[in-house]
């Protein structure tokens, strides 16, 4: 049963009418004695609560009964409704424990959605807490989410209580920590499953492109727009839209995101005509978007719209034990991919492998494996083998800054270059050579065309 808590009674009946025509029973409440009544005599799964629902306008009313309702009910679902759109007073609400807010008037489509995902969730939140790691392999198959640390066990647990819900989620954790993987493994245990997944990394569109990239646009909308273009919600329609590095998006865009987000509703660019979205939003984010909120880089209202569920991803270093089982998972692919059947690591090195610092997690761990393999002829891979490749790949990996536009010629840059790589591996051509992308004969060419002494070298 869903408890209506408005003062207007032509709300409240046609709040009665729509609940009813979606299979829903409801009963209505004047003020905060008649609500508190219900909620002790009555089933209730959801309340509808309005902001306003006496006399005053300040939203007070509405927060205190807010308040009221969690104190006894604290797992209740409450959606919030108020007809001025005060955005700072839905935040303060969401902040208190609403599950979501909706605008007067309403979108009937979009209400009846909201309480469903609100519903939904209530009912996921006792399950699957007891399910093993096997067990939710078999169930929901997250067999290339890679770990048994009791960290990745409860991520995975939530995976599984939230997919099934429309439920927006946003995933945090540092860069290669598998956040994609994650969104993936929601859409495919979602009833959405069927339907298009679609990924966008934020931090890659340019604010003059936002508009066009995410909502589409039509032919002579802007001068460069010589064909209809389809958004990227449109493709999500009836799908998941997984919104990856949103902590990279600047503040105007973060409007326009929000307005879709908050409605389903967005414009072409080029034709007036509004259009309605249907999808599970799914965000992603290395970033301390309450540190950004803090330092107004953030928008306060985005954020308690993206994170009514938030899933932390660990470091690799806070489950450093699941580095052999991954090394293993990586090691058994590659035997595959280059027909090396004999490949392993050295037990030895599974312990060195753990002591790594490994900032890139596990994109890290990845590629250093590959580029093991791909270098080393032995089948049995020991600690100087990644020692080697290690030392290469995050010389590859420094951020690469170059001089301003004429300080220096192309081959004063290589000059550079070639010196910094022979100071790093004390003259060892072949480490050199490897790094650089260079054959020996050509790299010995470009010593002596320079001038480098490598009499030294090994």
């Amino acid at each position: 049963m869903i408890l209506i808590i408005d003062d207007d009674i032509a709300v409240c009946a046609s709040l009665s009418l729509l609940l009813k025509q979606n299979g829903f029973k409801s009963i209505k409440a004047n003020g905060p004695e008649e609500a508190l009544k219900h909620l002790k005599e009555k089933p209730i799964a959801a309340v509808l609560l309005d902001m306003n629902f006496s006399m005053e306008t300040t939203g007070e009313d509405g927060l205190a009964m807010l308040q009221q309702i969690k104190k006894s009910n604290p797992m209740l679902p409450v959606i919030l409704m108020t007809g001025w759109g005060s955005i700072k007073l839905a935040v303060e609400g969401m902040k208190s424990g609403a599950t979501d807010f909706i605008n007067k008037p309403w979108d009937n489509d979009y209400l009846i959605h909201a309480l469903k995902t609100a519903l939904d969730l209530s009912a996921e939140q006792d399950t699957p807490a007891t399910l093993t790691r096997k067990k939710l392999n078999e169930k929901y198959g997250f067999e290339n989410i890679v770990g048994e640390d009791p960290q990745l066990l409860e991520v995975l647990q939530t995976i599984a209580r939230v997919s099934r819900t429309d439920a927006s989620v946003l995933i945090i954790g540092e860069s290669g920590t598998g956040k994609e993987l994650v969104a993936e493994a929601i859409h495919e245990n979602s009833p959405r499953k069927h339907k298009a997944f679609v990924k966008v990394n934020l931090g890659g569109i340019s604010s003059s492109l936002f508009e066009s990239e995410m909502f589409g646009h039509k032919r002579g909308a802007f001068t460069d727009a010589r064909n209809d273009r389809i958004g990227r919600f449109e493709l999500a329609d009836k799908g998941t839209i997984f919104l990856d590095e949103i902590g990279d998006l600047d503040l105007n865009s973060q409007v326009k995101l929000l307005r879709v987000l908050q409605d389903r509703k967005y414009e072409v660019l080029g034709d007036s005509r509004t259009r309605t979205v249907d999808l599970r939003v799914v965000c992603a984010t290395n970033r301390d978007l309450r540190e950004m909120i803090a330092g107004n880089k953030f928008r306060e209202d985005l954020y308690y719209r993206i994170n009514l569920i938030i899933i932390r991803l660990p470091p690799l270093r806070e489950r450093a034990d699941d580095i052999p089982i991954l090394a293993n998972y990586f090691l058994k692919n590659l035997k595959e991919i280059y027909n090396r059947p004999k490949l392993q690591i050295d037990k030895k090195t599974f312990n060195w492998l753990k002591s790594l610092p490994l900032p890139g997690n596990i994109r890290e761990l990845k590629n250093l494996i590959e580029r093991t393999v791909l270098l080393s002829e032995a089948d049995l891979l020991e600690i100087k083998d990644f020692e080697q490749h290690l030392e290469a790949q995050r010389l590859s990996n420094t951020p690469l800054t170059l001089p301003a536009v004429g300080t220096l010629s192309i081959d004063e840059m290589e000059l550079s270059m070639i010196r910094n790589a022979m100071n790093f591996y004390q003259n060892n051509i072949s480490k050199v050579a490897k790094t650089l992308g260079l054959s020996r004969g050509t790299l010995y060419r470009k010593l002596e065309k320079y001038n480098i002494p490598y009499e030294t070298q090994n």
